[in-house]
């Protein structure tokens, strides 16, 4: 059996994703670079029903994307708010005009900026964080979320981080080019959270991979 039949058939057994979604990953694909970024029917659905069980009322997403993981997570919100940042400010306008379709829209703070300076600046902690930003910043991203830059911790006990992309394609398990700071970024980041004393963590092999860290 194919990866590709196995895809279709999780797909095909998994809630259908709601029409804007559907419409968001339509536009996504006919307008922007590399559509394969969207998070995606099966994920997007792992996010809302990860949401739904543990009740956040503090999200923050790094890398907004076109918004499809943040209309996911916000989707199985009952309150609370969503922080969601974007660097490339050329796809504001497509998650925003989404963000004001959605029923949950309100939930959603849409940020333009570099997260590693953004986040910081919200205040407080968050009880979900979702990373899916520059694969490159995944190791300075873990250290601002745990208060390891000279700022806040961002999380506390109890907290969910959710990593996407840690696979990195297969990448993680071949030889890593020396410029290839992409890879070198996303082993780091594992090495970080493995050898990390204070959360627990598991990586789950969804699409190209997640890993799902728990603060002690």
């Amino acid at each position: 059996m194919t990866m590709e039949a196995l895809e279709r058939y999780i797909n095909d057994h998994t809630t259908p994703e709601a029409p804007l979604l559907t419409e968001l990953d339509r536009r996504t694909n006919m307008s922007v670079v590399q559509p394969r970024m969207l998070s995606g029917h099966v994920q997007g659905k792992l996010l809302e029903m990860l949401v739904r069980m543990m009740r956040p009322q503090r999200i923050l997403e790094i890398g907004t994307f076109t918004g499809y993981s943040a209309l996911c997570m916000a989707a199985g919100m009952e309150g609370g708010e969503l922080h969601t940042i974007e660097v490339d400010d050329e796809l504001e306008d497509i998650a925003r005009s989404f963000f004001e379709r959605s029923p949950q829209g309100r939930l959603i703070r849409h940020h333009i900026g570099s997260a590693l300076d953004v986040a910081p600046s919200l205040g407080g902690v968050f009880d979900l964080v979702f990373i899916d930003g520059d694969k490159r910043e995944y190791p300075d991203y873990y250290a601002m979320l745990m208060g390891d830059r000279g700022n806040a911790p961002l999380v506390r006990s109890g907290s969910v981080m959710l990593a996407d992309n840690i696979l990195w394609y297969g990448k993680v398990v071949q030889p890593v080019a020396h410029n290839d700071r992409h890879t070198q970024a996303i082993l780091e980041f594992n090495r970080m959270v493995s050898e990390d004393p204070r959360v627990e963590n598991v990586i789950v092999p969804i699409r190209d991979g997640i890993n799902m860290i728990r603060v002690k």
